[in-house]
C-alpha cells in the first residue's frame, strides 16, 4: 500500500531533506509550501532524486488561517490518507508584525499552524493508523515560557522570546496531542533538529541576519539537521513510540515546562479559541471513570 506524506517548509532546508529523503523511500510526497513556483520546482528537483514522480504540491500561507483550512481541504479531496504528517515550517520575526488573522505573527506561523493543520487532517491521520506527526521544536524551548496572560507578547514583544515560547509550544502542543491520541495508532513526537546551517531567519534585516551569518560556520548541514525528522518519520525502531522530544535521534529530557500536562491542556484550549475550532477537552482514550465529556469537533 503507497504510504503518504506530506511535509511543509519543504522547499528549503531540513524540510527539503526531509521530504526528499521520504520521496526515495516510496512515499508519495506532498510539498506544503507558501511560494507555489518555488514549490514545483522543488517537487521536480525531488522525482529527479527520488526516481519517480509521486511528488506533489500545495499551496498554503501558514500564516493565514483561511489558507490553512483551503490547504487540508485540498489535500483531503485528493487523498483519503495520510500516513506521516511533519510540522517543519518555522519563521523568527525580529519586528512585531500581525499574520492575516491579526495574530502575531510568530506564534501564528510557528505554533497555531501546527495546531490548526493537524486538527484539520486529524481523522485522515487516524483513518490511516498506524501513522506519525512529526513537530519540529527547538532546543530554545528551554528559553520560553507560557503566559497565558500575554500569549503574543503584545505588551513587550522580543523576536527571540517570541520564537523560545513557540518552540515551547511545539512540545506542549506534541506531547498533548500524544496524550489524547492514546490508543488510535497515532503517534506524537518533537525534536530538536541542531543548529542548521540553512536559510532559516534571512527574512530578518540587520544584526540578526548578520549574526547567522557569522555563526553560519559553526552549525550543522542541512542533511545531519534532518536526520532526526527522517528517523521520526520513517524508523521501525520508533513505531508506536509517542509523546516523546528527540535530540540526535534519541530521546531527551525536554524542558521542565514542556511536561506541565496543565500548561499543555491550557495551550490546546487557547489555541482551539484562537484557531475556531471546537475540541474535545479530554483525551481520546480517556477511562470510563472520567466524568468529562468530549465535545464535537
Amino acid at each position: 500500500m503507497e504510504r503518504i506524506a506530506l511535509v511543509t517548509g519543504a522547499t528549503s532546508g531540513i524540510g527539503k531533506v526531509t521530504a526528499r529523503a521520504l520521496a526515495q523511500q516510496g512515499h508519495r510526497v506532498v510539498l506544503l509550501a507558501r511560494d507555489l513556483r518555488k514549490a514545483e520546482d522543488t517537487a521536480a528537483e525531488i522525482r529527479r532524486a527520488a526516481g519517480h514522480d509521486r511528488v506533489e504540491t500545495l499551496a498554503c500561507d501558514l500564516g493565514s488561517q483561511a489558507q490553512i483550512r483551503r490547504a487540508a481541504e485540498e489535500f483531503k479531496s485528493r487523498h483519503d490518507r495520510l500516513h506521516v504528517l511533519v510540522n517543519n515550517a518555522g519563521a523568527i520575526f525580529m519586528k512585531q508584525s500581525l499574520s492575516p488573522n491579526g495574530i502575531e505573527q510568530t506564534f501564528a506561523v510557528d505554533h497555531l499552524a501546527y495546531f490548526l493543520l493537524t486538527q484539520l487532517l486529524l481523522e485522515v491521520l487516524k483513518s490511516s493508523a498506524p501513522a506519525r506527526v512529526v513537530n519540529v521544536a527547538s532546543a530554545v524551548s528551554m528559553l520560553g515560557h507560557i503566559d497565558f496572560d500575554d500569549l503574543e507578547l503584545k505588551r513587550r514583544y522580543k523576536g527571540a522570546r517570541a520564537y523560545a515560547n513557540a518552540k515551547l509550544a511545539n512540545i506542549l502542543f506534541s506531547n498533548e496531542l500524544a496524550r489524547r491520541l492514546g490508543g488510535t495508532g497515532v503517534t506524537s513526537n518533537a525534536l530538536h533538529p541542531g543548529g542548521v546551517a540553512s536559510r532559516f531567519g534571512h527574512n530578518n534585516a540587520g544584526i540578526f541576519t548578520l549574526a547567522v551569518k557569522l555563526l553560519r560556520p559553526f552549525l550543522i548541514s542541512e542533511e545531519k539537521g534532518a536526520r532526526t525528522s527522517i528517523y521520526l518519520a520513517t524508523s521501525p525502531e520508533v513505531e508506536g513510540v509517542t509523546g516523546k522530544y528527540f535530540v540526535n535521534r534519541k530521546p531527551r529530557r525536554p524542558p521542565r515546562e514542556a511536561l506541565d500536562e496543565s500548561v499543555a491542556r491550557r495551550l490546546w484550549e487557547e489555541s482551539a479559541r484562537m484557531t475556531g475550532i471546537q475540541l474535545a477537552l479530554t483525551e481520546v482514550n480517556a477511562g470510563p471513570d472520567d466524568t468529562r465529556r468530549e465535545a464535537s469537533t
